[in-house]
């Protein structure tokens, strides 16, 4: 095994990388931000025609953290945090600027950040995670279920990390040599072929509290990693029509998430201002 190299456990029997060709469909992204652009000019007519004292959504009492996928921030989820916010969902970052660093101490501070806002809003909270995103808090909600209720991944090979595009094995490589070399806060060797891969691994897969919802998102047209490792058993699978990437701001997929995340506490209230 090369020093770069995933760890055999990361892709088990059953599974497999997506063909060198497959990433091509990634384009389709271009097409759901036009999708999504368009919605939105739509909602914003729709708005206008509405009087003012109704446009305020009634938001539920349950917050929602959203938390980003492999070398992306809370900026990639900008668009679906807003949709739902409109949609009368509270939302919140992860604080996360890029998701490059150690899968645990990331899911310390995916922990950290649920302890933040359950605190503040005094009720658990649920997470949707994208892509890496999904499977580090798929770890966190196993650990913690007194600080979360429910759970949504989109595109998040849990089942086999590493039933990955070769494109993307080679970031990790790269971010393994940088880390090599010197450089703070990256995945190291340890988080891709060690204890820390393996625990992160074990973690993804622990049982979840009966009391948490959990619906895994997955896309036969995923470009990235290998749909049928998103799809966990325990969750309740979701097919959708879009690209990895996309998955961050289709209108398609932000309406299956609103769906996944509708059970919700009857208390509501009427709260215009600007969330975290």
């Amino acid at each position: 095994m090369t020093p770069t190299t995933l760890a055999d456990f990361l892709l088990p029997d059953g599974f497999g990388r997506p063909r060198a060709h497959a990433v091509i469909g990634e384009g389709r992204v271009i097409g759901e931000a036009g999708r999504y652009a368009w919605e939105a000019i739509s909602q914003r007519g729709e708005r206008w025609n509405t009087p003012y004292a109704h446009r305020a959504p009634m938001r539920g009492d349950e917050p929602v953290l959203l938390v980003p996928g492999f070398m992306a921030g809370d900026g990639t989820l900008a668009l679906m945090r807003r949709a739902l916010q409109q949609q009368g969902l509270r939302t919140y970052r992860s604080h996360i600027h890029a998701n490059v660093g150690c899968t645990l101490s990331v899911a310390t501070q995916i922990e950290r950040r649920l302890e933040s806002i359950a605190q503040r809003r005094g009720t658990k909270v649920r997470i949707v995670g994208h892509s890496l995103g999904g499977m580090l808090a798929r770890g966190v909600a196993a650990r913690r279920p007194d600080l979360v209720s429910g759970l949504v991944t989109m595109g998040s090979p849990m089942l086999a990390p590493g039933a990955h595009h070769v494109g993307l094995s080679a970031s990790v490589a790269m971010l393994v040599r940088l880390s090599r070399a010197g450089f703070p806060g990256l995945m190291s060797e340890d988080c891709v072929a060690g204890a820390c891969a393996r625990q992160s691994f074990d973690e993804g897969r622990h049982p979840l509290a009966d009391s948490i919802d959990f619906t895994a998102i997955y896309s036969k047209r995923d470009g990235i990693v290998d749909w049928r490792a998103c799809i966990d058993p325990l969750a309740t699978p979701l097919e959708v029509g879009a690209s990895h990437v996309g998955m961050a701001l289709d209108p398609r997929v932000i309406a299956a998430v609103r769906q996944a995340l509708r059970p919700a506490p009857s208390v509501v209230e009427v709260d215009r201002g600007e969330i975290a």
